[in-house]
């Protein structure tokens, strides 16, 4: 499994209170929820090559 890479990033607080609650919600880190997120974008966009699913796939199952 390849390493995750880490970066910086910055978020209005208002936004970061909202999606820890939606993290929360569904039983995620805050982490694991942009993570999520930005899988789930990439997908519908078509963006992402079909390669067997990643951790955040997972985690919506």
């Amino acid at each position: 499994m390849a390493k995750k890479k880490s970066f910086v990033l910055r978020l209005d607080p208002e936004i970061y209170k909202k999606l820890e609650k939606w993290a929360a919600d569904e039983f995620r880190s805050s982490n694991g929820q942009i993570e999520w997120i930005l899988n789930k974008a990439l997908n519908e966009s078509g963006r992402k090559k079909d390669s067997g699913a990643t951790d955040a796939d997972k985690l919506d199952k």
